[in-house]
């Protein structure tokens, strides 16, 4: 089922099969459900517009995600963080036990023994285990151990994000990427955002409704906006943003980024999200 013409098809959690519950009263002719609750079950994984199609967002370990629909090894719902909809690979995804810490650093490694040892998986920031106990230096979660400096318990925030992003210079330009392994403008600012406790959007259109508009100067944090483009403040004289310019992770002089962009638009938005 294909989302309403005044309605997101991002955010519209249906197929032409079922509709989730939440659309009773804007959808007729197809049963509802509650769908079914998950957990993304790998580092990874890619939020696909259709089964074997482009992707759009990405998921990361432990990440909630509510089933609606299934089709083949696929399956059909939607991030419990954002509402995002998409398909993903119905082995990605299952039962676990509640997560108790998310990785605060921009990545770390899952290892098979609380040791310098060979690496099992990589972990992005924000991905999030359930720690079952520690000797001090390495926690054990599910499938092995993790450096414990590396996690922080859920609720336990970092400060800023401009300085989450900082930490990702460098990682390169990957559309609909959301990890230190590819990330683009909006995924930096979402994860920017969450890891300072602060949810917004996954989608630079999207992330523009957010917050509220900023009138005077600008200042540390704020979100400036381009069609299709979104970008963090971080002074008075440049910002940071994952780009198709640098194809990276990169800072750039603010008037001569505005300046380099005008061929293709003005900004259209100057927002303010507010961080823990």
């Amino acid at each position: 089922m294909r989302a309403p013409p005044d309605k997101d098809r991002r955010l519209w959690p249906a197929t032409a099969r079922v509709a989730h519950e939440r659309l009773r009263g804007q959808v007729e002719g197809v049963p509802f459900t509650p769908g079914k609750a998950v957990q993304v079950l790998v580092p990874l994984v890619d939020l696909l517009r259709a089964p074997l199609g482009a992707r759009e967002r990405q998921l990361v370990l432990g990440e909630g995600f509510t089933v609606v629909d299934r089709e083949g090894a696929d399956v059909f719902g939607f991030a419990d963080k954002d509402g995002y909809c998409g398909w993903l690979p119905e082995a990605a995804v299952g039962a676990a036990p509640a997560p108790t810490h998310w990785v605060a650093s921009v990545g770390t490694h899952l290892y098979g023994e609380p040791r310098v040892s060979q690496a099992q998986h990589a972990l992005p920031m924000g991905a999030r285990v359930r720690v079952s106990g520690s000797d001090g230096r390495y926690a054990q979660v599910q499938g092995g151990f993790v450096p414990a400096s590396h996690l922080r318990a859920i609720g336990d925030w970092l400060a800023d994000p401009v300085t989450v992003a900082e930490g990702l210079l460098g990682t390169p330009y990957l559309w609909g990427g959301n990890s230190r392994a590819g990330i683009d403008c909006s995924g930096l600012v979402q994860l920017a955002f969450a890891a300072c406790g602060v949810s917004v959007p996954g989608d630079a259109d999207l992330q523009q409704a957010s917050g509220h508009e900023v009138e005077g100067a600008l200042r540390r944090g704020d979100l400036l906006f381009w069609t299709g483009h979104v970008a963090l403040v971080v002074d008075a004289r440049q910002l940071i943003h994952a780009n198709g310019f640098t194809m990276s992770v990169a800072y750039e002089d603010t008037a001569a980024c505005i300046a380099r962009v005008a061929a293709e638009g003005p900004v259209t938005a100057r927002r303010r999200v507010q961080s823990t």
